[in-house]
């Protein structure tokens, strides 16, 4: 879980050979009890179960060729063979004083992720790819990746073809409505399309004319882009996105490659013609019927559907981009649609590299049920936001010292943030602003209140040199675990699971609070005042820059 553990590990390994011939991956794991040290591994059972020998046997036979004693104090044979290893107090000192850092990895990641609707607010459902998406860019680029976001905004289609056919019943000029009115001019034209067969018919050969470049249409779309975009941009920066509009690259972007995707998998063979749309029929998809699931990429009507342009999304960042691995933070329920675009973009021969639905569960209301308004209708996102920061004002209440208008903002958003990450997200969770705000628990406001704390602590402090000295068992422990800080970023950005860097960081907030309590530092003497200072320093740094990787501020008084 630091520097070291790789050196431990590989000397592990060495002694599996020395003893019986084979170089075992030793496995090693943080110690779930000081009594069992600081790492523990089963290599002993499980050589004693390939070999038929006692694994206590085996594990004696490992420590003898062992060679740690530079350092771990002598290893510990426990239970039914179990090696544990605790490191000298220097080890820690040093592994702590000399911090992991990451080199460029040489690959490039595209992360897509957000993608709201133009037309529409931002609402809950945005919530999460964006803050799971932010979260993981953060992340990949710390870890050495060359990272490119791609915000994937719904600009194009059907909806599209609708609102401007509507625009024209109703004389209206595009450029007289601000985003509200546009979802309101959304809702009066979804009405009318379902309702209304001859309308439903201008407004799919509409669609065909914004697709086709037809000047007057685009130029209605243009101003729904526009005004959308604007919005989004203020919802982003409430919530200390990493966005840019230049991470803009909407389904229209594709458009024009759309005749060539089509092209290209009739040529391959891929497509079959069913009631006048060009379908890929994939092995081994089916319906609930049993009857094969279709890839619709190009419509009974001429147009494209969205299958079409995910496809040339693909193509384009494996082709042009040039990524290495490419990641889709999407709600759990475009699970098959991905799957199915995957396969036939294989296929088709445009992906030759990992790609990954990063799906996330449901934010839930008090009820259980996917959060709603009182009316029953869509959150939306900055309302929500805007909620948060105030109950936050209100926690900061009477606080001397403090910034409370900025304080207010980044302890509230945080505490969303860090509520939606510190969840496996493949779990659904409740969107409950009280526990979100509190001050104990593993919230996000919990962890800034330490890393404020720190702040203050070491403003009286003066200088911090190095760690020298770790006597008292909460200083190990609490500089153990800093040790662990690059080991979990790289886990993290093996397995895009941002909640086990929140759970690293609340076990470090924990141990602080426990080294706190009893280990004084202002009040300490000589080398281990200086000692103390510099692991508080060091602390702060590794919640500082965590809660950064998770889009989260870390104020510097609370």
């Amino acid at each position: 879980m630091s520097a070291v553990l790789p050196v431990l590990s590989a000397r592990l390994s060495a002694a599996a050979t020395a003893a019986f011939g084979t170089p075992y991956d030793p496995e090693l794991r943080a110690a779930t009890k000081p009594e069992f040290g600081h790492y523990q591994s089963n290599l002993a059972l499980r050589i004693g179960n390939a070999e038929g020998l006692p694994p206590r046997a085996v594990a004696t036979r490992l420590v003898e060729c062992l060679q740690v004693d530079d350092l771990c104090e002598t290893p510990e044979i426990a239970g039914p063979g179990f090696i544990n290893l605790t490191l000298l107090p220097q080890t820690l000192a040093t592994a702590v004083n000399e911090p992991e850092t990451f080199a460029s990895k040489g690959q490039r990641v595209v992360v897509d992720y957000s993608q709201p609707n133009v037309a529409k607010q931002m609402h809950v459902g945005h919530l999460r790819s964006t803050v799971i998406g932010d979260a993981l860019c953060n992340v990949l680029e710390f870890a050495g990746y060359d990272v490119i976001r791609q915000n994937h905004v719904g600009d194009w289609g059907t909806q599209y073809g609708m609102m401007i056919e509507q625009l024209l019943e109703e004389d209206l000029a595009a450029d007289s409505l601000n985003l509200q009115g546009l979802q309101q001019l959304y809702e009066r034209s979804r009405k009318h399309f379902d309702a209304d067969g001859t309308f439903a018919d201008k407004a799919r050969l509409r669609v065909v004319a914004l697709q086709s470049g037809d000047p007057a249409t685009r130029a209605m779309w243009r101003h729904m882009v526009d005004v959308s975009l604007d919005d989004f941009d203020q919802v982003y920066a409430l919530l200390g996105s990493n966005l840019e509009r230049t991470d803009v690259v909407g389904e229209s972007a594709y458009n024009d490659d759309l005749p060539r995707v089509v092209a290209e998998l009739e040529d391959d063979g891929l497509l079959t013609e069913s009631e006048g749309a060009m379908c890929a029929f994939l092995p081994g998809f089916l319906g609930r019927d049993g009857d094969p699931l279709p890839v619709i990429v190009r419509k009974s009507d001429g147009g494209f559907g969205y299958s079409a342009t995910d496809l040339a999304a693909v193509r384009h960042r494996v082709s042009t981009l040039h990524a290495d691995r490419i990641v889709y933070v999407v709600d759990h329920r475009q699970a098959l649609h991905f799957d199915m675009i995957f396969t036939l973009a294989r296929a088709a021969g445009w992906l030759d590299v990992p790609a990954e639905h990063v799906s996330f569960g449901t934010v839930l209301g008090p009820n259980g049920k996917p959060f709603k308004t009182r009316e029953g209708g869509t959150v939306k996102l900055v309302d929500l936001l805007e909620s948060a920061v105030a109950r936050a004002d209100a926690l900061l209440a009477g606080r001397e010292g403090v910034d409370r208008a900025a304080t207010a903002r980044a302890v509230g958003i945080g505490a969303v943030k860090y509520a939606d990450l510190s969840s496996d997200r493949g779990n659904d969770y409740v969107f409950d602003l009280d526990r979100m705000v509190a001050m104990t628990g593993n919230t996000g406001p919990y962890l800034q209140y330490a890393h404020a704390r720190l702040t203050r602590l070491l403003s009286k402090a003066g200088p911090s040199t190095s760690i020298t000295t770790l006597e008292d068992p909460a200083e190990q422990r609490l500089a153990l675990l800093l040790t662990g800080f690059a080991a979990t970023v790289e886990q993290v950005a093996e397995t895009l699971q941002p909640h086990r860097l929140c759970t690293y960081l609340y076990d470090v907030a924990s141990a602080l609070s426990v080294f706190y309590e009893q280990c004084p530092v202002l009040s300490s003497e000589g080398e281990t005042r200086a000692s103390r200072i510099a692991l508080c320093t060091a602390t702060r740094k590794v919640l500082q820059d965590g809660l950064g990787l998770l889009g989260i501020e870390a104020p510097d008084a609370m």
